[in-house]
């Protein structure tokens, strides 16, 4: 038979449970993907010649999903090709390296995905091995030669109808308009962390950015914050629906304005303490948050609750995105308590994310679940698997609900991933409402509207993208 996905891949073996997710699975599977968050360069689908230059690249380079795992093992990221220039490592021998070590990934959520897109993208019939491994990187790169295989070919292929990059607020949106103009969706979001978080040994040098973008000298809090809504409105002419926000702390509350002055020109002149930079990072926060249900509109994404680049080492050596964002408790009840007393019940949509799926029964479905403006994201990053899922689902629909939920977004940085994760998560949730169809807890009826609600709609809401339906 070969190495490849049969029709009831992830369904139960009960014959009903089965029998009922195949049917409410096939209902979702002629929808669209909306992609309302995630890390692909808008570079990608701006220029019509784009490709990838070769297997490494599509699957191992920009997918920290895969090195992570393997770095865990004491495989050399650069053995991989990660963290070294094009040109200066042998592609073929990062894809040997990949493939003598595949097995690692069984049973993982980066294993199903790549047994989608290997299969069903490429026609890989065998699980890549060493033995394989130069043989399957010659049918690949064939296929990526080729014109059907460019990203905004896949783009089509993939029936992405919109695609949300992270951008941050001094990066030109030039890119996402020359795609838009050539008809293909993808729209920045608006992360201004980096612009926030004064102790980062870059802030000086981003802010410098941003005064170039905005041709504005920034020398105080309030020419910072006239900045960013300057630039939030530049986002959002370019199509941005959400802002995104990723801090170690839950702590979101105001300052008065004029301590928080002092506090910027602390930072200013370097001698801001961890405290105070707590502080300030929690009143910009606040202010963003004002922004969004007073201003503009734009969904607030949160991602708190995260060690980020704790690997310091990793870090020093090869920058952010490495794969080393580990989660920490925090207290979401409290710590969010003072944002949700002035903007809970607004027009302000907030949409909560964390790597700390424990928090979801005990904290984020009840707040949720009372609060009109929360919506909860899937679970972030490597919790977003088959268990994972159903756990998610379990401990947040009795209290929150699925009309709580924001539905799913990939969050990835590899291109063809993305319609492997929507369809792990489709598939998933195909067969969670099919036993609970089977033990009565619901309709068939209504399991069919909460299957298309998960797959697309919850998205299309949360976000603000009903109606932008291309091609």
């Amino acid at each position: 038979m070969g190495w490849q996905v049969p029709e009831t891949f992830l369904f139960d073996p009960e014959p009903a449970v089965r029998r009922t997710a195949l049917e409410l699975y096939h209902q979702a599977q002629p929808l669209g993907i909306l992609s309302p968050h995630g890390h692909i360069p808008p570079s990608l689908l701006a220029d019509p010649n784009a490709r990838f230059l070769h297997p490494t690249e599509l699957f191992v380079r920009n997918d920290h999903y895969v090195f992570r795992l393997l770095y865990s093992q004491g495989i050399p990221l650069e053995s991989l090709g990660v963290g070294v220039p094009e040109g200066q490592y042998d592609p073929v021998k990062a894809w040997e390296v990949f493939c003598r070590n595949f097995h690692l990934f069984d049973g993982t959520p980066t294993g199903l995905w790549l047994r989608l897109e290997l299969t069903q993208l490429f026609g890989v019939t065998e699980k890549p091995n060493a033995r394989n491994a130069h043989a399957l990187y010659e049918q690949i790169q064939a296929a990526l030669d080729t014109p059907a295989f460019a990203p905004r070919a896949l783009f089509k292929r993939f029936r992405v109808e919109v695609l949300a990059t992270t951008d941050s607020p001094e990066d030109d949106v030039g890119p996402h308009l020359q795609a838009q103009r050539d008809g293909y969706r993808v729209i920045p979001t608006f992360r201004p962390d980096r612009l926030l978080q004064v102790l980062r040994p870059d802030w000086k040098a981003r802010l410098g950015r941003l005064e170039a973008a905005t041709n504005r000298s920034i020398e105080r809090y309030g020419e910072l914050l006239e900045a960013l809504i300057e630039r939030r409105r530049v986002f959002k002419q370019a199509g941005a629906t959400a802002t995104d926000h990723s801090t170690a702390s839950v702590r979101i509350e105001p300052l008065p304005d004029a301590e928080a002055e002092r506090l910027f020109a602390r930072a200013l002149t370097g001698q801001i303490t961890p405290e105070e930079a707590e502080q300030l990072e929690a009143h910009a926060l606040f202010d963003q948050a004002r922004l969004s249900a007073e201003v503009d509109g734009l969904v607030m994404q949160l991602h708190l609750g995260v060690t980020r680049n704790h690997n310091r080492a990793l870090f020093e050596r090869l920058g952010e995105d490495m794969g080393a964002d580990i989660p920490h408790a925090v207290d979401w009840t409290r710590g969010l308590q003072p944002l949700l007393n002035e903007f809970g019940h607004s027009p302000l949509r907030l949409i909560l994310f964390t790597l700390d799926e424990s928090t979801y029964s005990r904290e984020l479905a009840p707040l949720a679940g009372h609060y009109p403006g929360v919506r909860l994201g899937a679970p972030w990053w490597y919790f977003d698997s088959v268990l994972g899922i159903e756990r998610y689902l379990d401990a947040v629909s009795e209290t929150a609900t699925l009309y709580n939920t924001a539905g799913f977004s990939d969050d990835t940085r590899a291109f063809a991933s993305i319609p492997a994760r929507h369809e792990v998560w489709r598939r998933v949730v195909a067969n969670w409402l099919a036993r609970r169809v089977e033990r009565g807890v619901l309709e068939l009826e209504e399991a069919h509207r909460l299957m298309r609600l998960a797959a697309y709609d919850l998205a299309a809401q949360a976000y603000g993208l009903e109606g932008v339906r291309v091609g």
